[in-house]
């Protein structure tokens, strides 16, 4: 038996890490030994480019054992799901993390057999092809592995369990933002980068938001949450930074846009198998008199039958303390009962165990948090002219907003790059 034909039997053979035969480089190696083990110069030929087109498009080019680690990170499997989920035992040789060692065993062996796959000299695949076809194919990479695979993958369990702890399993190792859309979570693969740092004002609200995630995270039972207040006051980017600050911690978040809140309880059902800690995040939210999708998120804030997963919160954001609109026609309705109207109006609202409230700022205020934002940027300006630069440009758009002073910095900043005067 060649070393070819030996390695894709054992690739044939994988249990916990089976899936990572699906994914595109791993696929491509394990249809590459397959013709090699066939002697099949042609599909040789043929799997070889496939395989270095796929290397060739992912940033770890041209490096094997990087690519296929990548897919086995992500892979999602049961033994990846207990690392992930940290949970502990005592036994006699002390404190281990809770996975069978059948299971380990398993693992071990196949993550032995991916490595060698990963790793191999690429000749053994080259020994049935005619030299002046063999010296003609491109070459790719044999760079290590990243951590926690920069050793022995078989020998890495330790290391491995530390990696799953803090990044989960599956798509969430390799993105921390979602967005929902009609039944499937879609990564975002160029999240806001906003951190709290760059927020300006609103300590005491942030320190409230900041407080409620640290507790959940912690794991404490925490509290939904609605941020809600005027506009461009930075309701949305204080939940953006919130993931970007604990993100390392295991935290993830999923947006869901309010057309898609009826399958809100499904999202929450599927989110409950997965052992990290999830932020539903519903932007902009309001509902019109004749909607009743709100009857959904009610339902998952509280009073539904199944309860709200331990490892869910839901953040939503609104210009609207309540956020069913109710008109003054609707209030001059034939309605006996108009007060359970009024009652189902303002629920939702305090199903929320948390509101906070962002009012625009005075212009002290805002003149504050220009100057705080120009510091950090490092602006080289007279104080000023900077001054009235920004009201006035508060004055000409009707509002002053943490929104519209970032704006402001940013144009200032590309006026004065260009030696302009503000």
């Amino acid at each position: 038996m060649t070393q070819a034909e030996l390695i894709y039997k054992e690739l044939l053979s994988l249990t916990i890490y089976r899936n990572s035969l699906l994914q595109p480089v791993t696929a491509a190696l394990l249809s590459l030994y397959h013709a090699a083990a066939s002697r099949d110069v042609e599909g040789i030929c043929e799997g070889w480019g496939r395989l270095c087109a796929e290397l060739a498009n992912r940033e770890c080019f041209p490096s094997l054992p990087t690519a296929i680690a990548r897919e086995v990170l992500a892979d999602e499997n049961a033994f990846v799901s207990r690392l992930a989920a940290g949970r502990l035992r005592v036994t006699d040789r002390g404190v281990d993390p809770a996975v069978p060692e059948e299971l380990a065993g398993l693992a071990r062996r196949d993550l032995g057999v991916l490595y060698q796959a990963a790793t191999a000299d690429p000749a053994y695949l080259l020994e049935c092809v005619e030299p002046e076809i063999a010296d003609g194919l491109p070459r790719w990479g044999a760079a290590p592995a990243p951590a926690p695979l920069d050793r022995p993958w078989d020998a890495c369990i330790d290391a491995l369990r530390e990696y799953h702890r803090r990044n989960g399993c599956g798509c969430f190792t390799g993105h921390r933002a979602f967005l929902w859309r009609d039944g499937a979570m879609l990564p975002v693969e160029h999240p806001d980068p906003i951190r709290l740092s760059n927020l300006k004002g609103y300590e005491y609200q942030r320190r409230i938001a900041v407080d409620n995630t640290r507790a959940f995270l912690d794991g404490f039972e925490a509290n939904n949450m609605l941020l809600y207040g005027d506009r461009g006051t930075g309701k949305s980017s204080t939940v953006k930074a919130l993931l970007n600050e604990y993100a390392g911690e295991g935290l993830r978040m999923i947006e869901m846009p309010k057309e898609y809140l009826r399958q809100l309880p499904d999202l929450t059902g599927h989110l409950s198998t997965v052992p990290m800690k999830f932020i539903v995040f519903i932007d902009d939210l309001s509902f019109s008199d004749d909607d009743d999708s709100f009857a959904a998120l009610k339902a998952v804030l509280e009073g539904g039958l199944a309860s709200r997963p331990a490892n869910v919160v839901i953040y939503a954001t609104s210009n609207r303390r309540h956020l069913l609109k109710e008109t003054f026609s609707s209030r001059a309705g034939d309605e006996v009962h108009h007060a359970d109207t009024v009652q189902e109006a303002v629920s939702l609202s305090d199903r929320f165990g948390i509101s906070l409230t962002f009012l625009m700022p005075d212009k002290q205020r805002f003149l504050d948090i220009v100057e705080q934002i120009a510091a950090d940027r490092g602006l080289k300006v007279e104080r000023q002219a900077l001054l009235d630069a920004a009201e006035r440009w508060a004055l000409e758009r009707g509002a002053r907003s943490p929104r519209y002073a970032r704006q402001f910095i940013a144009d200032a900043q590309a006026r004065l790059g260009r030696g302009e005067s503000l």
